[in-house]
């Protein structure tokens, strides 16, 4: 099995060419299936057919993880509840259900805005898994305001609500034309958590190659797969760094200046 290594394809089927207990840590943003408009992927299926593809999926990564291997699944609201069911159906633990909140959140005309993703985690061993914690301490009220000799003088593991925004079309890090992209602090936090260096990462959904681009930076192996030609070609640019080549254009028009800028100007008033 090649390591390191951008696979061109559908998921389930070049999962199902790899070797069984070898992948240590999993995460996974695959659609969801709200209609969303991608290169190839139809994201509007019926109800059982996403459902029942989504435990093909899953099944193959419980085949895939050694025994102590983890996995983290980023999905919405409409189907959250399901991929909860479909992991413990497969025999994964629970341990968190985590909240990414966002700022920029998606507008909407007749309901709240939406600016929140669920991120499952689970393992496979309840009490074999990795956890990194004094990798992702952070300072706590305790010590930064309080000043309370109780604290822990190396912090605080994080809550389980976690806030980093959304990779907003004028952000540096932001990659041309995909309607999704995973911020690499997101990926670092859960990559240092829940594995180790020289641990092999898989990410069956690549995306723009957040996973696989934050895995590298770490000393982690990984192994992604993209179904799309043009996102595939895209993660290999970015792995090499030629993200010049890729990147939206980030020239921005005077009128979404002001507009983001008032909307900005408006958030902090309301704080």
């Amino acid at each position: 099995m090649k390591v390191n290594k951008v696979y061109l394809g559908d998921c389930i089927e070049i999962m199902k060419s790899l070797p069984d207990k070898s992948i240590d840590l999993v995460f996974a943003d695959p659609p969801f299936n709200i209609g969303i408009k991608y290169d190839t992927h139809n994201d509007n299926m019926p109800y059982e057919e996403y459902y029942k593809w989504s435990e093909k999926w899953i099944g193959e990564i419980g085949r895939l993880l050694k025994n102590n291997g983890t996995i983290y699944i980023a999905i919405g609201d409409e189907f959250a509840a399901e991929i909860n069911i479909i992991l413990k159906k497969a025999g994964f633990y629970f341990r968190n259900w985590i909240t990414w909140y966002y700022t920029f959140g998606q507008n909407q005309r007749k309901k709240f805005n939406r600016a929140h993703t669920h991120i499952l985690y689970f393992v496979k061993d309840k009490k074999q898994f990795t956890f990194n914690d004094k990798n992702i301490r952070i300072p706590s009220a305790r010590q930064l305001i309080y000043k309370d000799k109780r604290a822990n003088p190396i912090g605080k593991i994080p809550d389980d609500v976690w806030q980093f925004s959304r990779v907003c079309g004028t952000f540096k890090e932001r990659i041309e034309k995909h309607p999704c992209q995973m911020p690499e602090d997101l990926l670092k936090l859960i990559i240092k958590a829940s594995s180790n260096e020289g641990d092999l990462i898989l990410d069956p959904f690549g995306g723009t190659g957040t996973t696989a681009m934050v895995a590298k930076r770490l000393k982690r192996n990984f192994i992604t797969m993209e179904i799309s030609e043009e996102y595939y070609n895209a993660i290999l640019k970015r792995l090499d760094g030629k993200v010049a080549e890729i990147r939206k254009n980030k020239k921005v028009e005077f009128k979404e200046q002001i507009t983001l800028f008032d909307a900005m100007r408006l958030s902090q008033k309301l704080r």
